[in-house]
């Protein structure tokens, strides 16, 4: 073995204890030699627990022997690169979209909308890019969470941690809810509890399929949801300028005439700041990507075509949608935020007011597909981050359990624990129950990502610190230090104007109570992960370590020097000017 003091790549690489992982074996796992049932996860070996790592993440320049047993965690790598792509793409495209963009019509006005949408589109561009140049360089277990643990404090990624777990544990049964509400759409006899038994059954089975029966739904789903997209953004552009059926409200041109009148704002400021946690919970889950680095086989590869992609999602996807949405339909109709799925779909609305029968069927199987693809991302990003927190010793030990088809089993079945609680919404009081539950997470997805990017500017410190060069990574983010610090203001100002329309919600009359139990559920989230960070910190006694103390070895995959990484971007700069254009907007 290496001298731990040994000059590695022209810089000093030292062996850091390995508190952020676990104790790998040496053994080397073969899942081909297993039978197609096991790795399927069908059979009962299946079940057994994996005797090592398949070490199947692949490895670019000469990674010091020292740091060979933890540069591959027990998950297997069965994620294809077209998987990455469509999660990226079309992963977190769901009722956001199809249906929480309709009441944020009503509650902000067309303009109100695109703003909040853009402003949290920007932050989200930089929250991609810098979880793509860390996640590149380090496909760990956990991904941002180990990563947060590391460059940052143990006990704040600990509270960060545990706050995410909740999160997509109690999201998965508010989805299996949504779902079932979805399908009333077409019929009402069969009470919701049924339809709640029936998704949570096919939860349970995808499941079980592990992370290629996640990968696979997602891919499929994704490209009906963007069919659905592209379609109604064509048809959309079409009745904007008059083309519509001549029975229709789009028969002749339409232009901004509903910015005008109505207006383009429905509650000036106060509906701006309404609009930006619809905006985030519409954009919830595109951080996936980092936690599915680990579980595809080179993520240098893979990786930058996903972060690179979610720009164009937001661009193409969400931008245009909801400018169409905001010019064919006034904020002031009334069916805008009325009713659930498809009867409250702007997507749906538009059709019905242009007299184009059918196509409401469509987005209402698309919306209930979207809503399963979600709840099974719940169980996903759920599982793999209580796995990365009991391999950093913040969750019981039995959580560290992988079995011989590559899934976090003891994991999977305390996120999936949680999914009976879909049937609180059949009682009386179940609604406001609910309502409570949620708001246990509420700003968590806001607080994930502020996370991701002061680990990101951390990082960046800490590579400068100890003597390393931008040209060594990989892959660079766009905005670098400095982009994260932009999405990082953006969180807080977003943060802000939550506090305040949380403190006066949106009506003309609201009573005392009315202000205290909006407040309580908009920012419940903050105390309790404040809760988690002091839990934490009386638990480990750990403080946030110094630039020049970060591990920036562990679990690194790219050990490739400044004149190595040179050499390679010479070759690929003699590329046709076409290719250079594909990967400067696609690829790497």
């Amino acid at each position: 073995m290496q001298d731990p003091e040994k000059k590695i790549q022209g810089h000093e690489a030292k062996v850091y204890p390995a508190h952020d992982a676990p104790d790998y074996s040496e053994e080397v796992y073969d899942p081909s030699q297993e039978t197609l049932m096991t790795r399927l996860g069908l059979s009962i070996e299946s079940f057994k627990r994996a005797p090592g790592s398949t070490r199947g993440l692949v490895a670019h320049g000469d990674v010091p022997p020292e740091f060979v047993a933890h540069d591959n965690p027990l998950l297997q790598q069965k994620m294809k690169p077209r998987h990455l792509q469509m999660i990226a793409v079309g992963g977190s495209i769901g009722t956001g979209l199809f249906v929480g963009s309709g009441q944020s019509l009503k509650d902000g006005g067309p303009a109100a909308v695109l703003l909040a949408w853009i402003i949290m589109g920007v932050m989200l561009i930089n929250v991609t890019q810098a979880l793509g140049e860390m996640a590149c360089l380090y496909p760990v277990s956990g991904g941002f969470y180990t990563l947060a643990s590391r460059m940052l404090d143990p006990s704040f990624a600990f509270a960060m941690g545990w706050n995410y777990v909740l999160q997509w544990a109690v999201v998965l049964p508010l989805e299996i809810t949504v779902a079932g509400s979805t399908v009333q759409y077409w019929t009402t006899p069969v009470p919701l509890a049924a339809w709640i038994t029936i998704f949570m059954i096919v939860i349970f089975i995808a499941a079980a399929f592990g992370t290629l029966g996640y990968a696979e739904e997602e891919f499929w789903s994704s490209c009906l949801k963007l069919f659905v997209v592209i379609v109604f953004i064509f048809i959309g552009i079409v009745c904007i300028c008059g083309g519509g059926p001549s029975d229709g409200d789009y028969a002749s041109y339409v232009g901004g005439r509903y910015w005008s009148n109505p207006g383009a704002f429905a509650n000036g400021f106060k509906g701006v700041c309404a609009m930006f946690v619809t905006a985030a919970f519409s954009f919830a889950g595109t951080e996936l990507v980092g936690l599915a680095a680990t579980e595809t086989p080179d993520p240098r590869k893979t990786l930058p075509s996903a972060v690179k992609n979610t720009f164009w999602r937001i661009t193409l996807i969400y931008i245009t949608s909801l400018t169409i949405i905001g010019l064919a339909i006034p904020y002031t109709d009334e069916r805008l935020g009325v009713g659930s799925g498809a009867n409250a779909s702007p997507f749906v609305i538009l059709m019905d007011r242009a007299g184009i029968p059918g196509l409401n069927h469509l987005i209402n199987v698309t919306i209930c597909i979207s809503v399963l693809s979600i709840g099974l991302s719940c169980v996903y990003a759920g599982s793999r981050t209580l796995t990365a927190l009991a391999e950093t010793g913040y969750a019981p030990r039995c959580f560290t359990y992988v079995d011989k088809s590559g899934r976090p089993l003891y994991s999977l079945i305390a996120i999936l624990v949680f999914s009976p609680l879909a049937y609180i919404n059949v009682a009386d009081v179940g609604s406001t129950v609910f309502d409570w539950l949620v708001a246990l997470s509420g700003l968590s997805t806001l607080i994930t990502w502020l996370s991701i990017l002061i680990t990101h500017m951390r990082f960046r410190k800490a590579w400068r610190v100890q003597g390393h060069s931008v040209e060594e990574l990989p892959f660079r983010a766009l905005g670098g230090y400095w982009g994260s610090a932009l999405g990082a203001f953006l969180i807080v100002i977003v943060l802000i104007a939550q506090f305040y329309i949380g403190l006066f919600p949106l009506g003309e009359s609201v009573t005392a109570s009315q202000r205290a139990e909006s407040f309580f559920l908009a920012y419940l989230t903050v105390p309790i992960v404040a809760v988690f960070w002091i839990f934490g910190y009386y638990w480990k006694r750990t403080l946030p370590r110094k630039a020049h103390e970060i591990d920036l070895d562990t679990g690194r995959k790219c050990w490739l020097t400044v004149e190595e990484s040179r050499a390679y971007r010479r070759e690929r700069a003699n590329a046709p000017w076409y290719v250079r254009l594909y990967r400067l907007l696609f690829s790497n």
